[in-house]
């Protein structure tokens, strides 16, 4: 009997050890925090710091460099610091497209600012856009970079406006009746200023007097200058960039004897010290569209030079102009939003009324700015304000 009763009791106890350990839970490891809420908030950029239009994003990139420093020296966002994670896309559409893509699946970035030409952008957006995460382009004006969809944004006004308002000063305030028009073929940038040039121009009962087309990297322009100088136009608008832009207008000039008469139009593509480099005197008395011009009156205006002055030793272009707003508008989406969620970030960015250097940005439905231009006359081998266009 005692032998049977120890083995009824070990055999108790056991069962009894063993529904105490399936019962039981393990002792849990405090839980960690979501990723999205430790460490720096990641904001990736997409810029041409090499190649073709290289002056472009590295003005860009000084702008940026200063926001950031601004935002992390006020504190951060949410109480983090923010991280700029700069990509350099080479002034090409493939290395846009690499860059978004490594900002996405490998930085994890919250948001991407820029690019700069729309050509890059077309190809950077559509990897935004699948990833989700909001896009801004500081200075891309072709239409068809936000149509890509609804987490693709922009800081500047788009072609159409920029083209009419060129088309409507040569008819307007030059009284020109007959204007030729030379586009970059492979430029949607180039081609979508040029289509809306020549529809206002005709509206307004001018006459384009010759078309005439290149390619990117084209060095040689003497050929078709002369079958634009032989149609005899008033005006010759050049939507394409500054890089392109002051061969032309020095070939004009010096090789094939344009008169001073005719003008020379451009968009904000002109806009860059080299252009004045490549051209020479050759600039002088030519007029471009802008986003914005140091000589505006405004409180923006006046301390974004004033801290730009005092961290460059340089006047800020409209190119920095536009970057440094396109970086303030993602960190107001942030604290608007209360959050670094990149979904969170693009509803605040469409609610944005942002008082900002190239004036005030408040989006429309196609999450564009509706906002002013100036025009530039170039006088001396500098940039001088002219008039500004409203919308």
């Amino acid at each position: 009997m005692k032998r049977k009763s120890f083995i009824l009791i070990a055999m108790l106890l056991i069962a009894s050890l063993l529904v105490t350990a399936c019962g039981s839970k393990p002792a849990e490891a405090p839980a960690a925090a979501p990723a999205a809420e430790e460490g720096p908030i990641k904001i990736g950029g997409i810029y041409p710091l090499s190649g073709a239009i290289a002056t472009f994003g590295q003005s860009s990139k000084k702008a940026l460099d200063l926001a950031f420093e601004e935002i992390n020296a006020n504190g951060g966002l949410l109480g983090r610091k923010v991280e700029f994670v700069l990509e350099d896309n080479k002034s090409t559409q493939a290395d846009s497209a690499t860059a978004a893509q490594k900002l996405t699946q490998q930085d994890k970035v919250v948001a991407i600012l820029g690019a700069v030409a729309s050509s890059n952008s077309l190809a950077a957006a559509p990897i935004a856009q699948e990833a989700k995460v909001p896009m801004v382009s500081s200075s891309s004006t072709n239409p068809a970079v936000t149509e890509v969809g609804e987490y693709i944004f922009r800081a500047a006004f788009i072609d159409p406006f920029q083209g009419q308002v060129m088309a409507n000063f040569a008819s307007k305030d030059l009284k020109a009746m007959k204007a030729a028009i030379m586009t970059d073929a492979n430029s949607d940038y180039s081609i979508g200023l040029a289509n809306v040039f020549k529809d206002v121009f005709t509206k307004n009962g001018g006459t384009i007097v010759s078309e005439v087309s290149f390619v990117s990297g084209d060095t040689d322009f003497n050929a078709i200058l002369t079958t634009v100088k032989n149609s005899a136009p008033d005006v010759v608008f050049v939507p394409s960039y500054y890089d392109t832009v002051g061969l032309i207008l020095n070939q004009a000039k010096n090789n094939v004897g344009f008169l001073e008469n005719v003008v020379f139009l451009g968009g904000d593509g002109w806009d860059s010290p080299a252009l004045f480099e490549l051209a020479g005197d050759a600039a002088n008395g030519h007029y471009f569209s802008n986003h914005y011009s140091p000589d505006v009156d405004s409180p923006e205006v006046d301390k974004f030079i004033e801290a730009f002055k005092a961290k460059y030793n340089e006047t800020p272009d409209a190119l920095a102009a536009l970057a440094y707003d396109t970086a303030y508008m993602v960190f107001e989406a942030i604290k608007t939003a209360g959050s670094a969620d990149s979904t969170a970030i693009r509803d605040a960015l469409t609610k944005i009324e942002l008082k900002a250097v190239t004036g005030t940005i408040k989006l429309n439905e196609k999450r564009d700015p509706v906002k002013s231009a100036v025009v530039i006359k170039i006088e001396d081998g500098k940039q001088k304000y002219f008039t500004t266009v409203n919308p």
